[in-house]
């Protein structure tokens, strides 16, 4: 065993590295598209992959056309349907991306700054909603405990600065301006000013409809919803430095828990990434929260993306050592993996391709990661390092300890209610655990995510906590508070002795 200590910012970080892990996952073949994935998501209703790159498939320009080259990928029938979305009159590339209770996916600004676009899993399709009251490119986007959307920042499109908080109703498809939410409190001090200082905000929905900012900048704010709005200084982000495009992944919403990780202090500019790493924990709303520093990244990473893992651990992949948009130059190429429980980071199974600036990555209904995408330069520079393809990673949590062997998954073979309301139980009953395992199973939701330039605001992750009911059935009670619970689609896991099941699908209601 080889101890190696790093010391950042007065905080000391161990690293423990153990000596021939033999299980770091396996990555699978690789799935082509037409475009190259700058955005992707789950579609809640059918497990299908939805990705898109910008007006054309392998290049982007200034809103010319107002369309956006889409796929899907189907994993049952490996499958790859291609759609040019024109009907809207938006070019959907560099936009915030939210869904709504209904598990429909509201896509904002982004090269047509202004517009508003739904994709309906009901109908397949794209249906076009009012503008936004600010023109955006490169925003942020949260849905909230009420069921609205709220989105802030986004200087790389539109007129420059003064990108204030506002709110969608997606009941009555309106936006309006919340005078109370300025982004000033948010921006960092990147080298390219404004244009790149309220960028890709690290947004979460909580408690009482209210907003918790917990980056890039190192400063941290809460901003609250209701009326006008209200923005209240939550401090800073420990001894971290500004952190634009590096990660934050909820992944114990019951606990208020917060993985940030990596990022740079600005977004290209010549400056290298940290592998600096904090735990966040918030509560009530409007309070200062607490940060704590824990071990540091294996690599330092930007443009790096991270997804939660059923049994809370999270997976972050790809990013740059030093950010530079459009090339592969220092590509990290060995993910790792983070455990909540002893605070480390594991490196995984090595990439297969680089997955730097425009990567994306979701967590699948089977409890595999896709990670896809990068390149996508400015039409007339067309990328040597364009990536229209992706790869599906098994955690090492599908393998037995060789690494090789495939586990022994459990099954979730009937839920009591697929459509609970919060605070509700629901009985679930579990088969197929391995006879091996002699422990009861764990359970886990998390809500189903979508990815932009390493944001993911729609994934979280909440434990439960079963009681024992009749044979191979287990009692699940739900949190009480939407804001703990967001509203809308979750995969349901079961987790036997650390193997997780494929997820069943529920649509939490509020």
């Amino acid at each position: 065993m080889i101890l190696i200590k790093f010391t950042v910012a007065l905080v000391t970080a161990t690293h423990i590295l153990e000596a021939a892990a033999d299980n770091i996952g396996q990555w699978g073949p690789t799935v082509q598209f037409p475009l190259v994935p700058v955005a992707a998501a789950v579609v809640s209703q059918t497990g299908k992959l939805v990705v898109w790159s910008a007006e054309d498939d392998l290049d982007f320009q200034a809103n010319l056309l107002g369309r956006t080259q889409t796929a899907s990928y189907d994993l049952v029938t490996k499958k790859v349907s291609v759609l040019t979305v024109s009907n809207t009159n938006h070019d959907m590339f560099c936009p915030g991306i939210s869904k709504d209770f209904n598990g429909r996916l509201v896509v904002t600004g982004g090269d047509t700054a202004p517009r508003t676009s739904i994709y309906d899993p009901n109908s397949s399709s794209w249906i076009y909603a009012h503008n936004m009251t600010i023109p955006r490119g490169y925003q942020s986007s949260t849905i909230l405990s009420n069921g609205q959307i709220f989105t802030i920042g986004g200087s790389y499109n539109g007129p420059l600065g003064g990108k204030n908080g506002e709110i969608y109703n997606p009941i009555h498809d309106t936006w309006s301006q919340l005078s109370g939410c300025p982004v000033a409190p948010m921006l960092t001090a990147d080298k390219a000013g404004v244009y790149r200082a309220d960028n890709h905000g690290w947004l979460f929905g909580w408690k009482q409809g209210s907003v918790f900012q917990a980056g890039p900048s190192r400063a941290m704010n809460w901003y609250g919803t209701s009326g006008t709005g209200r923005t209240t200084p939550a401090g800073t982000r420990g001894f971290d430095s500004d952190a634009m495009c590096g990660i934050a992944v909820m992944y114990d919403a019951v606990a208020g828990k917060i993985l940030t990780a990596g990022g740079s202090t600005s977004y290209n500019s010549g400056v290298s990434a940290t592998r600096n790493a904090n735990i966040i924990t918030i509560n009530a709303p409007f309070m200062n929260v607490s940060t704590e520093p824990i071990n540091l990244m294996w690599e330092a990473r930007s443009f790096a993306n991270a997804v939660v893992l059923p049994d809370g651990k999270v997976f972050i992949t790809g990013g740059q050592s030093n950010p530079m948009p459009f090339t592969d130059n220092d590509s990290i190429m060995d993910p790792e993996l983070w455990d909540p429980t002893t605070t480390r980071f594991v490196k995984m199974a090595r990439l297969p391709t680089p997955r730097t600036y425009h990567s994306v990555a979701v967590l699948m209904p089977d409890a595999t990661v896709f990670n896809g995408g990068g390149g996508l330069c400015p039409s007339g520079g067309r990328c040597a390092n364009n990536h229209p393809d992706g790869q599906f990673f098994k955690p090492p949590y599908l393998f037995e300890s060789d690494g090789k062997t495939p586990a022994q998954r459990p099954t979730i073979s009937s839920v009591s209610s697929k459509n609970p309301r919060v605070s509700e139980t629901i009985t679930v009953t579990v088969t197929g655990i391995a006879n091996t395992c002699k422990a009861a199973p764990t359970f886990s939701l998390i809500r189903i995510g979508s990815a932009t330039h390493s944001v993911d605001t729609d994934q979280r992750r909440v434990p439960l906590t079963p009681k024992l009911g009749l044979i191979g059935a287990y009692i699940l009670s739900l949190p009480a508070d939407p804001g703990v619970l967001m509203p809308g689609y979750w995969y349901l896991f079961a987790i036997a002795c650390g193997v997780p099941s494929e997820a069943q699908t529920i649509l939490v209601k509020p």
